[in-house]
Protein backbone atom coordinates (compact mmCIF):
# COMPACT_ATOMS: atom_id res chain seq x y z
CA UNK A 1 0.00 0.00 0.00
CA UNK A 2 1.24 3.57 -0.32
CA UNK A 3 1.45 4.18 3.12
CA UNK A 4 3.64 1.31 3.62
CA UNK A 5 6.96 1.32 5.75
CA UNK A 6 9.29 3.16 3.21
CA UNK A 7 12.26 0.87 2.02
CA UNK A 8 16.09 2.09 1.67
CA UNK A 9 18.81 1.28 0.11
CA UNK A 10 21.95 2.69 1.40
CA UNK A 11 24.33 0.48 -0.73
CA UNK A 12 22.82 2.31 -3.64
CA UNK A 13 24.79 5.67 -4.83
CA UNK A 14 23.06 8.66 -4.82
CA UNK A 15 24.19 10.96 -7.70
CA UNK A 16 23.24 14.96 -7.65
CA UNK A 17 20.92 14.37 -11.45
CA UNK A 18 19.88 10.33 -10.87
CA UNK A 19 19.29 9.36 -14.48
CA UNK A 20 16.29 7.34 -16.01
CA UNK A 21 18.08 3.80 -15.91
CA UNK A 22 19.16 4.10 -12.07
CA UNK A 23 16.57 3.10 -9.17
CA UNK A 24 17.14 6.37 -7.61
CA UNK A 25 15.13 8.27 -10.51
CA UNK A 26 11.75 6.52 -9.95
CA UNK A 27 10.29 6.67 -6.41
CA UNK A 28 6.73 6.91 -6.52
CA UNK A 29 5.81 4.33 -3.79
CA UNK A 30 2.54 3.31 -6.32
CA UNK A 31 4.38 1.54 -8.59
CA UNK A 32 4.20 -2.05 -7.52
CA UNK A 33 3.46 -5.57 -9.29
CA UNK A 34 -0.16 -5.83 -7.44
CA UNK A 35 -1.20 -2.16 -9.17
CA UNK A 36 0.28 -3.28 -12.16
CA UNK A 37 -1.32 -6.48 -12.59
CA UNK A 38 -4.97 -5.11 -11.60
CA UNK A 39 -4.35 -2.15 -14.69
CA UNK A 40 -3.07 -4.92 -16.62
CA UNK A 41 -6.28 -7.50 -16.19
CA UNK A 42 -8.58 -4.79 -16.84
CA UNK A 43 -6.75 -3.89 -19.98
CA UNK A 44 -6.61 -8.03 -21.57
CA UNK A 45 -10.45 -8.11 -20.95
CA UNK A 46 -11.04 -4.54 -22.24
CA UNK A 47 -8.59 -4.87 -25.40
CA UNK A 48 -9.85 -8.16 -26.11
CA UNK A 49 -12.96 -6.92 -26.49
CA UNK A 50 -11.63 -3.68 -28.78
CA UNK A 51 -9.81 -5.94 -30.98
CA UNK A 52 -13.35 -8.21 -31.53
CA UNK A 53 -15.28 -5.69 -32.21
CA UNK A 54 -12.83 -4.44 -34.63
CA UNK A 55 -12.52 -7.20 -36.36
CA UNK A 56 -16.12 -7.28 -36.36
CA UNK A 57 -16.51 -3.49 -37.56
CA UNK A 58 -14.01 -4.21 -40.65
CA UNK A 59 -16.19 -7.16 -41.46
CA UNK A 60 -19.25 -4.83 -41.27
CA UNK A 61 -17.87 -3.20 -44.47
CA UNK A 62 -17.59 -6.07 -46.77
CA UNK A 63 -14.57 -5.82 -47.55
CA UNK A 64 -14.24 -8.54 -49.66
CA UNK A 65 -16.32 -6.46 -52.36
CA UNK A 66 -13.61 -4.66 -54.57
CA UNK A 67 -15.05 -1.12 -54.61
CA UNK A 68 -15.38 -0.94 -50.80
CA UNK A 69 -11.87 -2.54 -50.03
CA UNK A 70 -9.24 -0.19 -48.51
CA UNK A 71 -6.84 -2.98 -47.15
CA UNK A 72 -6.20 -4.70 -50.43
CA UNK A 73 -2.86 -6.19 -49.35
CA UNK A 74 -4.78 -7.90 -46.30
CA UNK A 75 -4.08 -11.21 -47.61
CA UNK A 76 -4.28 -13.97 -44.91
CA UNK A 77 -5.53 -11.29 -42.53
CA UNK A 78 -8.63 -11.48 -44.03
CA UNK A 79 -9.35 -15.14 -43.04
CA UNK A 80 -12.57 -14.48 -40.81
CA UNK A 81 -14.62 -12.06 -43.22
CA UNK A 82 -18.11 -13.06 -43.42
CA UNK A 83 -21.31 -11.90 -44.83
CA UNK A 84 -22.37 -9.21 -42.86
CA UNK A 85 -25.94 -10.32 -41.41
CA UNK A 86 -28.48 -7.49 -41.39
CA UNK A 87 -30.39 -8.52 -38.27
CA UNK A 88 -30.50 -7.91 -35.77
CA UNK A 89 -30.98 -4.40 -37.55
CA UNK A 90 -29.19 -2.43 -34.30
CA UNK A 91 -26.13 -4.70 -34.66
CA UNK A 92 -23.69 -2.49 -35.85
CA UNK A 93 -24.71 0.41 -33.48
CA UNK A 94 -24.79 -1.86 -30.64
CA UNK A 95 -20.96 -3.32 -31.62
CA UNK A 96 -19.05 -0.39 -33.13
CA UNK A 97 -20.78 1.68 -29.82
CA UNK A 98 -19.39 -0.69 -27.80
CA UNK A 99 -16.13 -0.35 -29.72
CA UNK A 100 -15.54 3.21 -29.08
CA UNK A 101 -17.02 3.79 -26.12
CA UNK A 102 -14.53 1.29 -24.21
CA UNK A 103 -11.92 2.63 -26.05
CA UNK A 104 -12.07 5.95 -25.07
CA UNK A 105 -12.67 4.28 -21.06
CA UNK A 106 -9.84 2.72 -21.49
CA UNK A 107 -7.58 5.66 -21.79
CA UNK A 108 -6.94 6.62 -18.31
CA UNK A 109 -6.40 2.71 -17.53
CA UNK A 110 -3.77 2.72 -20.57
CA UNK A 111 -1.77 5.27 -19.33
CA UNK A 112 -1.72 4.58 -16.13
CA UNK A 113 -0.03 1.05 -16.94
CA UNK A 114 2.67 3.03 -19.06
CA UNK A 115 3.10 5.38 -15.97
CA UNK A 116 3.22 1.98 -13.69
CA UNK A 117 6.12 0.39 -15.84
CA UNK A 118 7.76 3.07 -17.64
CA UNK A 119 11.07 2.19 -15.45
CA UNK A 120 11.67 -0.72 -16.82
CA UNK A 121 11.86 0.35 -20.41
CA UNK A 122 14.64 1.82 -19.24
CA UNK A 123 16.28 -0.71 -16.93
CA UNK A 124 20.04 -1.77 -18.10
CA UNK A 125 21.55 -3.64 -19.54
CA UNK A 126 18.63 -3.75 -22.29
CA UNK A 127 18.51 -7.51 -22.71
CA UNK A 128 20.02 -10.15 -20.33
CA UNK A 129 19.30 -13.29 -22.33
CA UNK A 130 18.03 -13.99 -25.74
CA UNK A 131 14.67 -14.77 -24.02
CA UNK A 132 14.95 -10.94 -22.31
CA UNK A 133 15.49 -10.02 -25.54
CA UNK A 134 12.67 -11.09 -26.82
CA UNK A 135 10.75 -9.65 -24.11
CA UNK A 136 11.69 -6.40 -24.50
CA UNK A 137 11.29 -6.06 -28.53
CA UNK A 138 7.71 -7.95 -27.65
CA UNK A 139 6.96 -4.68 -25.01
CA UNK A 140 8.29 -2.06 -27.27
CA UNK A 141 5.83 -3.03 -30.17
CA UNK A 142 3.17 -2.92 -27.31
CA UNK A 143 3.84 0.18 -26.20
CA UNK A 144 4.26 1.93 -29.23
CA UNK A 145 1.41 -0.67 -31.13
CA UNK A 146 -1.14 0.26 -27.81
CA UNK A 147 -0.40 4.49 -28.42
CA UNK A 148 -0.30 3.95 -32.16
CA UNK A 149 -3.97 1.90 -32.08
CA UNK A 150 -5.48 4.97 -29.23
CA UNK A 151 -4.05 8.07 -31.02
CA UNK A 152 -5.25 7.18 -33.93
CA UNK A 153 -8.66 5.70 -32.95
CA UNK A 154 -8.83 9.30 -30.77
CA UNK A 155 -8.35 11.21 -34.19
CA UNK A 156 -10.84 9.54 -36.07
CA UNK A 157 -13.16 9.99 -33.18
CA UNK A 158 -12.83 13.49 -33.72
CA UNK A 159 -12.36 13.66 -37.02
CA UNK A 160 -8.74 14.96 -36.69
CA UNK A 161 -6.93 13.05 -39.43
CA UNK A 162 -3.82 14.02 -38.50
CA UNK A 163 -2.06 10.74 -39.51
CA UNK A 164 -0.22 10.14 -43.01
CA UNK A 165 -2.34 7.95 -45.02
CA UNK A 166 -5.65 6.67 -44.89
CA UNK A 167 -6.92 5.40 -41.53
CA UNK A 168 -8.70 2.31 -42.17
CA UNK A 169 -5.69 0.38 -43.91
CA UNK A 170 -3.30 1.81 -41.45
CA UNK A 171 -5.92 0.78 -37.98
CA UNK A 172 -6.31 -2.27 -39.56
CA UNK A 173 -2.66 -3.27 -39.98
CA UNK A 174 -2.03 -1.62 -36.47
CA UNK A 175 -4.27 -3.86 -35.05
CA UNK A 176 -3.27 -6.73 -35.76
CA UNK A 177 0.75 -6.01 -35.24
CA UNK A 178 -0.62 -4.48 -31.49
CA UNK A 179 -2.79 -7.73 -30.78
CA UNK A 180 -0.02 -10.18 -32.00
CA UNK A 181 2.49 -8.17 -29.21
CA UNK A 182 -0.42 -8.22 -26.90
CA UNK A 183 -0.78 -11.86 -26.40
CA UNK A 184 2.80 -12.49 -26.19
CA UNK A 185 3.16 -10.55 -23.33
CA UNK A 186 -0.42 -11.43 -22.00
CA UNK A 187 1.15 -15.02 -22.51
CA UNK A 188 4.13 -14.59 -20.89
CA UNK A 189 2.67 -12.10 -17.94
CA UNK A 190 -0.98 -13.44 -17.05
CA UNK A 191 -0.05 -16.57 -14.79
CA UNK A 192 1.92 -14.50 -12.19
CA UNK A 193 -0.32 -11.48 -12.09
CA UNK A 194 -3.22 -14.17 -11.46
CA UNK A 195 -1.11 -15.11 -8.94
CA UNK A 196 -0.52 -11.89 -7.35
CA UNK A 197 -3.84 -10.66 -7.33
CA UNK A 198 -4.95 -14.23 -5.05
CA UNK A 199 -2.28 -14.52 -3.15
CA UNK A 200 -0.25 -11.55 -2.78
CA UNK A 201 3.79 -10.55 -2.83
CA UNK A 202 6.16 -10.19 -0.14
CA UNK A 203 7.67 -6.85 -0.67
CA UNK A 204 10.71 -8.21 -0.88
CA UNK A 205 10.02 -9.61 -3.95
CA UNK A 206 8.13 -6.96 -5.88
CA UNK A 207 10.86 -5.53 -8.63
CA UNK A 208 8.56 -2.96 -9.27
CA UNK A 209 8.56 -1.20 -6.44
CA UNK A 210 10.93 1.26 -5.81
CA UNK A 211 13.85 0.40 -3.81
CA UNK A 212 13.63 3.91 -2.04
CA UNK A 213 10.44 5.68 -2.42
CA UNK A 214 9.63 8.80 -1.65
CA UNK A 215 7.12 10.02 0.64
CA UNK A 216 3.07 8.55 -0.18
CA UNK A 217 0.89 11.37 -1.07
CA UNK A 218 -1.90 8.56 -1.96
CA UNK A 219 -2.41 5.01 -1.74
CA UNK A 220 -2.48 2.51 -4.31
CA UNK A 221 -5.96 2.12 -4.15
CA UNK A 222 -6.31 5.87 -3.99
CA UNK A 223 -4.63 5.80 -7.41
CA UNK A 224 -6.72 2.97 -8.67
CA UNK A 225 -9.98 5.43 -7.79
CA UNK A 226 -8.37 8.38 -9.66
CA UNK A 227 -7.66 5.97 -12.56
CA UNK A 228 -11.54 4.66 -12.07
CA UNK A 229 -12.97 8.29 -11.94
CA UNK A 230 -10.90 8.94 -14.96
CA UNK A 231 -12.75 6.43 -16.80
CA UNK A 232 -16.09 7.01 -15.91
CA UNK A 233 -16.03 10.90 -16.34
CA UNK A 234 -15.11 10.13 -20.04
CA UNK A 235 -17.78 7.13 -20.35
CA UNK A 236 -20.11 10.00 -19.17
CA UNK A 237 -18.81 12.82 -21.44
CA UNK A 238 -18.51 10.50 -24.44
CA UNK A 239 -21.32 7.85 -24.45
CA UNK A 240 -24.20 10.21 -25.17
CA UNK A 241 -23.28 10.17 -28.61
CA UNK A 242 -24.82 6.86 -29.51
CA UNK A 243 -28.42 8.36 -28.23
CA UNK A 244 -31.19 11.23 -29.44
CA UNK A 245 -32.50 13.96 -27.55
CA UNK A 246 -31.19 15.25 -24.10
CA UNK A 247 -28.64 12.38 -23.25
CA UNK A 248 -26.14 13.50 -26.47
CA UNK A 249 -25.56 16.85 -25.21
CA UNK A 250 -23.73 15.06 -22.33
CA UNK A 251 -21.41 13.96 -24.91
CA UNK A 252 -19.16 16.94 -24.86
CA UNK A 253 -16.08 15.39 -25.83
CA UNK A 254 -17.44 14.17 -29.21
CA UNK A 255 -17.99 16.14 -32.57
CA UNK A 256 -21.30 14.61 -32.44
CA UNK A 257 -22.33 15.38 -29.33
CA UNK A 258 -24.45 18.39 -27.98
CA UNK A 259 -28.07 19.68 -29.31
CA UNK A 260 -29.47 17.78 -32.54
CA UNK A 261 -29.18 19.49 -36.26
CA UNK A 262 -32.30 21.03 -35.76
CA UNK A 263 -35.96 20.18 -34.95
CA UNK A 264 -38.88 18.15 -36.98
CA UNK A 265 -38.31 14.82 -38.83
CA UNK A 266 -35.29 15.64 -40.51
CA UNK A 267 -33.53 16.89 -36.78
CA UNK A 268 -31.96 14.10 -36.01
CA UNK A 269 -27.85 13.47 -36.31
CA UNK A 270 -25.93 13.41 -39.69
CA UNK A 271 -22.18 13.14 -40.82
CA UNK A 272 -21.69 15.49 -43.80
CA UNK A 273 -24.19 18.39 -44.91
CA UNK A 274 -24.86 18.70 -48.52
CA UNK A 275 -22.74 22.00 -48.68
CA UNK A 276 -19.99 19.51 -47.00
CA UNK A 277 -19.68 18.13 -50.01
CA UNK A 278 -20.58 19.97 -52.65
CA UNK A 279 -23.92 18.54 -53.08
CA UNK A 280 -25.82 21.85 -55.10
CA UNK A 281 -29.64 22.41 -54.86
CA UNK A 282 -29.14 22.19 -58.75
CA UNK A 283 -28.28 18.26 -58.63
CA UNK A 284 -31.08 17.26 -56.53
CA UNK A 285 -33.97 19.26 -58.87
CA UNK A 286 -36.83 18.06 -61.00
CA UNK A 287 -34.07 17.30 -63.22
CA UNK A 288 -32.46 14.37 -61.06
CA UNK A 289 -33.17 10.97 -62.04
CA UNK A 290 -32.31 7.44 -60.52
CA UNK A 291 -30.51 5.13 -63.17
CA UNK A 292 -31.07 1.72 -62.50
CA UNK A 293 -28.82 -0.75 -64.13
CA UNK A 294 -29.34 -4.80 -65.01
CA UNK A 295 -29.80 -7.60 -67.30
CA UNK A 296 -33.43 -5.65 -68.11
CA UNK A 297 -31.10 -2.50 -69.66
CA UNK A 298 -30.94 0.95 -68.25
CA UNK A 299 -33.83 2.47 -66.79
CA UNK A 300 -33.81 6.36 -65.61
CA UNK A 301 -36.42 7.15 -62.60
CA UNK A 302 -37.64 10.19 -61.63
CA UNK A 303 -38.51 10.86 -58.02
CA UNK A 304 -42.15 11.29 -58.91
CA UNK A 305 -41.64 7.72 -60.82
CA UNK A 306 -40.26 5.97 -57.59
CA UNK A 307 -43.04 7.62 -55.41
CA UNK A 308 -45.92 6.34 -57.50
CA UNK A 309 -44.14 2.72 -56.65
CA UNK A 310 -44.55 0.26 -53.71
CA UNK A 311 -43.80 2.08 -50.66
CA UNK A 312 -42.56 0.78 -47.65
CA UNK A 313 -41.69 1.60 -44.14
CA UNK A 314 -38.52 0.31 -41.88
CA UNK A 315 -37.51 1.69 -38.28
CA UNK A 316 -33.49 1.81 -38.62
CA UNK A 317 -31.19 3.85 -36.69
CA UNK A 318 -27.78 4.96 -38.17
CA UNK A 319 -24.48 4.18 -36.54
CA UNK A 320 -21.09 5.96 -37.81
CA UNK A 321 -17.73 3.97 -37.77
CA UNK A 322 -16.85 7.22 -35.19
CA UNK A 323 -19.32 5.40 -32.46
CA UNK A 324 -21.81 7.74 -32.79
CA UNK A 325 -25.55 6.76 -33.58
CA UNK A 326 -29.13 7.43 -33.96
CA UNK A 327 -32.23 5.79 -32.64
CA UNK A 328 -34.56 4.28 -35.22
CA UNK A 329 -36.30 6.73 -37.16
CA UNK A 330 -38.70 6.04 -39.92
CA UNK A 331 -37.48 5.32 -43.46
CA UNK A 332 -39.91 5.34 -46.43
CA UNK A 333 -39.49 4.44 -49.57
CA UNK A 334 -38.84 1.65 -52.88
CA UNK A 335 -37.24 -1.93 -51.61
CA UNK A 336 -34.03 -2.13 -53.01
CA UNK A 337 -35.40 -5.65 -53.73
CA UNK A 338 -38.34 -4.22 -56.09
CA UNK A 339 -35.68 -2.02 -57.83
CA UNK A 340 -33.79 -5.18 -58.49
CA UNK A 341 -36.58 -6.61 -59.87
CA UNK A 342 -37.32 -4.02 -62.27
CA UNK A 343 -33.72 -4.34 -63.32
CA UNK A 344 -34.45 -7.86 -64.12
CA UNK A 345 -34.03 -9.47 -61.36
CA UNK A 346 -37.21 -10.81 -60.46
CA UNK A 347 -35.88 -13.55 -57.83
CA UNK A 348 -32.75 -13.92 -55.85
CA UNK A 349 -31.21 -10.13 -56.57
CA UNK A 350 -27.73 -10.24 -56.30
CA UNK A 351 -25.43 -7.38 -54.84
CA UNK A 352 -25.11 -3.80 -56.26
CA UNK A 353 -23.25 -1.04 -56.44
CA UNK A 354 -24.42 2.36 -55.49
CA UNK A 355 -22.86 5.46 -56.50
CA UNK A 356 -23.81 8.96 -55.27
CA UNK A 357 -23.59 12.28 -56.66
CA UNK A 358 -21.24 12.97 -54.05
CA UNK A 359 -17.42 13.05 -55.93
CA UNK A 360 -14.59 13.00 -53.30
CA UNK A 361 -14.80 10.47 -49.89
CA UNK A 362 -13.65 7.20 -49.54
CA UNK A 363 -17.38 6.11 -49.85
CA UNK A 364 -18.95 7.90 -52.61
CA UNK A 365 -19.64 4.10 -54.19
CA UNK A 366 -20.19 1.19 -52.15
CA UNK A 367 -21.35 -2.29 -52.52
CA UNK A 368 -24.17 -4.48 -50.86
CA UNK A 369 -24.48 -7.57 -50.70
CA UNK A 370 -27.09 -9.59 -52.09
CA UNK A 371 -28.80 -10.42 -48.43
CA UNK A 372 -28.62 -6.93 -48.03
CA UNK A 373 -30.91 -6.49 -50.91
CA UNK A 374 -33.21 -9.03 -50.18
CA UNK A 375 -33.66 -7.94 -46.73
CA UNK A 376 -37.34 -6.19 -47.25
CA UNK A 377 -35.98 -3.53 -44.66
CA UNK A 378 -33.78 -2.55 -47.35
CA UNK A 379 -34.70 0.70 -48.92
CA UNK A 380 -34.35 3.60 -51.31
CA UNK A 381 -35.80 5.91 -49.36
CA UNK A 382 -37.71 8.89 -50.26
CA UNK A 383 -38.91 10.45 -46.29
CA UNK A 384 -38.08 10.00 -43.05
CA UNK A 385 -40.20 10.22 -40.01
CA UNK A 386 -43.51 10.98 -42.22
CA UNK A 387 -41.63 13.58 -44.45
CA UNK A 388 -39.80 14.04 -47.36
CA UNK A 389 -35.44 13.43 -46.89
CA UNK A 390 -33.88 16.93 -46.18
CA UNK A 391 -31.15 17.68 -48.58
CA UNK A 392 -28.71 17.06 -45.79
CA UNK A 393 -30.07 13.59 -44.86
CA UNK A 394 -29.99 12.55 -48.73
CA UNK A 395 -32.77 13.79 -51.15
CA UNK A 396 -33.96 13.36 -53.23
CA UNK A 397 -33.12 9.61 -52.41
CA UNK A 398 -31.19 7.64 -50.04
CA UNK A 399 -30.20 4.05 -49.16
CA UNK A 400 -30.65 2.42 -46.04
CA UNK A 401 -30.06 -1.16 -44.64
CA UNK A 402 -30.55 -2.57 -41.45
CA UNK A 403 -26.95 -3.18 -39.36
CA UNK A 404 -24.97 -1.68 -42.04
CA UNK A 405 -22.29 0.90 -41.01
CA UNK A 406 -23.01 5.08 -41.87
CA UNK A 407 -21.07 4.95 -44.78
CA UNK A 408 -22.50 2.03 -46.63
CA UNK A 409 -26.09 3.97 -46.20
CA UNK A 410 -25.72 6.47 -48.90
CA UNK A 411 -26.63 9.28 -49.70
CA UNK A 412 -28.09 11.52 -52.75
CA UNK A 413 -27.72 8.14 -54.62
CA UNK A 414 -27.42 8.86 -58.31
CA UNK A 415 -27.28 5.32 -59.84
CA UNK A 416 -27.72 1.60 -58.84
CA UNK A 417 -25.95 -1.52 -60.58
CA UNK A 418 -27.32 -4.67 -59.68
CA UNK A 419 -25.73 -8.10 -59.98
CA UNK A 420 -21.93 -6.13 -59.64
CA UNK A 421 -19.37 -8.54 -59.32
CA UNK A 422 -17.71 -9.27 -56.17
Amino acid sequence: MGDRRQRTAPHLPRAPFPLPTGPAFWRSPVRGVRFTAVLGVVLLAGITLLFVTGLLSYAAYNPDVAVNDKTPAKGLLGFYLFDWPTGPHWLYRLTQGLHVTVGIVLVPVLLAKLWSVVPKLFALPPARSAGHALERCSVLLLVGGALFQFVTGLLNIQLEYLFPGSFYPLHFYGAWVFFAAFLAHTFLKLPRALRVLRRGLPAAQDEMASPAPAAATVSRRGALAVVGAGSLLLLVTSAGRSFDGGVRQTALLTPRGGAEPGTGPNGFQINKTAAQVGITPAETGADWRLTVVGPAGETQLSRARLLSMGQHSAALPIACVEGWSTSDQWWRGVRLRDLAALAGFPEDPPGVLVESLQRSGPFRSVALRDNQVRDPRSLLALAVNGEDLSPDHGFPARVIVPAAPGVMNTKWVSRLTFGEPR
